[in-house]
C-alpha cells in the first residue's frame, strides 16, 4: 500500500520543482496580479480600520455624541455599530466582485502555464 501523500509522489503532475515557481513569481504577468491584489485590498483595509478605530475611539471617549438619541431609543452608537457589519458585508462583496473580475482570470491564466510545464 502506497502511503505516501498524492503531492509527495514524483509522477504527480502538481509537483513541480521550485525554480518554476521561482520563475513565476519574478514574472511581469504576476506582478501586476500581485499589484492588482495590493492596489486594491490595501486602502480599503486602511479605510476599514481607520472606521473601526474610530468607532471605538467614539465609544470611549464621545459619551454624549454617540449617546444622541436618533429615533426613539436608537442612537448613534447603535448606528454606527450596526454600520460596522454592514460595512463588512459590503466590503466582502466588494471584494468578490473585484476578485472575480480582475484577479481570478490573471491568476487561472498563471495556473494554467505552470501545470503546462508539468
Amino acid at each position: 500500500m502506497d502511503t505516501a501523500p498524492a503531492n509527495d509522489r514524483p509522477d504527480d503532475p502538481r509537483q513541480l520543482d521550485r525554480s518554476a515557481y521561482a520563475e513565476v513569481q519574478a514574472s511581469a504577468e504576476f506582478g501586476e496580479l500581485r499589484g492588482a491584489h495590493r492596489s486594491f485590498a490595501f486602502p480599503l483595509t486602511i479605510a476599514f480600520v481607520s472606521w473601526y478605530l474610530l468607532y471605538v475611539l467614539l465609544s470611549n471617549y464621545a459619551d454624549g455624541f454617540m449617546g444622541t438619541k436618533v429615533v426613539g431609543h436608537i442612537n448613534v452608537a447603535l448606528v454606527f455599530g450596526l454600520a460596522q457589519f454592514l460595512t463588512t458585508f459590503l466590503i466582502a462583496w466588494w471584494y468578490s466582485r473585484h476578485a472575480a473580475a480582475k484577479l481570478d482570470p490573471r491568476a487561472q491564466a498563471i495556473k494554467s502555464r505552470l501545470e503546462e510545464r508539468s
